[in-house]
């Protein structure tokens, strides 16, 4: 698949999350197959002021490439500027991501994310300004509509391709569903019978055969996989495998455990020690679920402040799990 000038190994991709897609879990994702990796959303005014903090998650590995930064923002023009002063010079970034679809209240309520999709105008203005500058290929991901009563994809997409956006990642779901109900894969298939760009569909694939349904069903050209990566980033691996006819590979509980000490060196490595085993707790809630007793090594890790004493208690969690 290619997006833009852009080639990728393949069509699975790891969606952008807020707090969740940082530079160690992209890099785990990657190894594990997935064809395009997403950092956090960025705001495009935090880049603008040059805030540190928003600056730190645009951290990039080059074993990640090729990655996609995902921006945020409202202002057209400072959107344009960030792009031009502050991407276009960089050569680990390979593509710009325009996030008009993220539900969060603190977001919408200053006209960004998904309440961008009530403003068609504003769409327009945004993506034609941000072509026009960027020397990087410029993707847009959008959700369904902004309510029931208010379902654009289709509009919103074919503007996206009117002004020279190279893809289109659409979520099935409306801004006000947030990530409750099911998701629309009807949406996402409508869009891709109505542009010629790239399509990606998103929403509700937490299973490797719900990503081959989701291709099968909608005719997309790629699909991103968002919550359903946490705590399994062998998704890509699988779906990879049903693609390739090969036997599927579901990971033991021991790969889980040794994987989630893998995710907890790379996050204290990256972030130090202190943030690593904080930052960590949330990813061993994912790893562990569904195994035996995983609500014992869940409240133990919660009180663990040490990256040594965090490693201990989960190979001994594996040492009792294969005891029994």
């Amino acid at each position: 698949m290619k997006i833009g000038n852009i080639s990728l190994k393949n069509n699975i991709f790891l969606a952008p999350m807020a707090g969740i897609t940082d530079l160690p879990f992209r890099l785990i994702c990657k190894d594990m197959g997935a064809g395009l990796v997403y950092t956090e959303m960025v705001s495009a005014k935090g880049l603008y002021y040059n805030d540190m903090k928003t600056k730190s998650i645009t951290d990039i590995d080059n074993k990640e490439r090729p990655v996609a930064i995902q921006i945020f923002g409202s202002d057209a023009d400072i959107m344009a500027n960030v792009i031009e002063e502050k991407i276009n010079t960089r050569e680990d970034i390979d593509i710009i991501d325009i996030n008009m679809g993220c539900p969060a209240p603190k977001i919408v309520k200053n006209g960004d994310g998904s309440a961008l999709l009530k403003s068609p105008l504003k769409v327009e203005e945004i993506i034609r300004k941000t072509v026009k500058v960027s020397k990087k290929p410029i993707t847009v991901k959008i959700r369904k509509g902004w309510d029931s009563l208010n379902t654009n994809a289709v509009e919103i997409a074919k503007i996206a391709e009117k002004e020279g956006a190279e893809a289109i990642t659409v979520h099935g779901r409306t801004r006000d569903m947030f990530y409750s109900g099911k998701a629309d894969w009807d949406v996402i298939k409508n869009v891709k019978e109505n542009v010629s760009i790239p399509v990606i569909g998103n929403g509700d694939i937490f299973k490797p055969e719900d990503g081959i349904k989701m291709l099968e069903y909608t005719n997309c050209d790629g699909i991103m996989i968002g919550r359903g990566a946490r705590g399994n980033p062998w998704i890509f691996r699988n779906i990879l495998e049903i693609i390739e006819g090969k036997e599927m590979r579901c990971p033991t509980v021991e790969e889980k455990i040794k994987k989630s000490i893998e995710h907890l060196n790379l996050l204290c490595n990256i972030k130090g020690e202190y943030i690593g085993v904080k930052e960590m707790r949330k990813h061993i809630h994912w790893y562990v679920k569904g195994m035996p007793n995983s609500s014992q090594i869940r409240n133990q890790i919660n009180t663990i402040e040490t990256k040594n004493e965090m490693v201990e208690a989960l190979l001994d969690y594996l040492a009792n799990l294969e005891e029994k």
